[in-house]
């Protein structure tokens, strides 16, 4: 899969790919899933908390790779969140070849500086690489209108880097439990129209559906969804866990678990191709 193409192709039919994250085997077996029943490419994200949780990149990035290999549908396995640079080379010679390098929190120059540097080095290697401007950290201080993505600065920052795509602070917010964020579609038209490279959302579980289709509309190409799957997991195990309160067998309220994941995916990759 040429995924440059993909995306640029995206990009200019004002659609988008899903971008899942995976903390458990069962994460990435239901987003592949979900996206072969809806026939769409998917993105299965690692971030580094989720290498943290397992306590070393290569089991389940290996994993996932494997998964990847044997769908149905092109997937393309992708290191989130990066800020260790080491990890982007564990995950180089594992065979990843999409990260995205985060030093947003960084004062400017150095977040230039350092992904520039990651830019040459994953590129020497055949990797695509993303990277945020703008803050998309706890929701009051994503909501707050001075941490948005500025344009110009954006620009700029493509330019200077080379990075292949570009995550942008435009209100959304990581780990919401609501859908209530507002995003600012202007703004992102703005980006869509001042910055060359693929935009990305990232905080989507937070935005109602019909402001994803807004957000796709005005630009942003990849949709990251992490907090939505954790919630649909979360609550099938606890409905199963309820109705058979002596079951110890992890299977029996995992993979109803894994088939409501599966069945989200596969709504949201329509909903964002449509």
């Amino acid at each position: 899969m040429n995924w440059a193409g993909l995306l640029d192709d995206l990009r200019t039919r004002r659609r988008a790919i899903g971008a899942f994250n995976a903390i458990l085997i069962e994460h990435a077996e239901a987003v592949v899933a979900g996206a072969e029943r809806s026939g769409f490419p998917v993105v299965l994200q690692i971030s580094q908390n989720a290498v943290r949780y397992h306590g070393s990149l290569a089991p389940f990035a290996l994993a996932c790779l494997r998964l990847a290999e044997t769908a149905s549908v092109p997937v393309l396995v992708h290191l989130d969140h990066i800020e260790d640079e080491e990890l982007i080379r564990e995950g180089l010679d594992l065979g990843i070849t999409s990260v995205m390098f985060d030093a947003a929190a960084l004062p400017y120059a150095e977040n230039v500086a350092r992904t520039k540097a990651v830019v040459e080095r994953c590129h020497a290697a055949g990797c695509r690489v993303e990277a945020e401007l703008g803050e998309i950290g706890g929701k009051d201080g994503a909501h707050a209108p001075g941490v948005r993505t500025d344009p110009a600065e954006a620009g700029e920052f493509v330019a200077a880097t080379g990075v292949d795509s570009l995550a942008v602070a435009v209100g959304s917010s990581h780990a919401m439990a609501d859908r209530s964020a507002v995003l600012d579609e202007d703004l992102i038209a703005t980006l869509a129209d001042r910055v060359p490279v693929p935009l990305v959302l990232h905080g989507s579980s937070g935005v109602p559906d019909e402001g994803l289709r807004g957000a796709v509309a005005s630009g942003i190409v990849k949709v990251n969804v992490g907090t939505r799957l954790n919630q649909v997991l979360t609550a099938s195990v606890r409905s199963a866990l309820g109705e058979h309160a002596t079951v110890t067998d992890p299977r029996r309220y995992l993979a109803p678990g894994r088939d409501a994941v599966r069945d989200e995916v596969t709504r949201l990759l329509t909903l964002l191709a449509n």
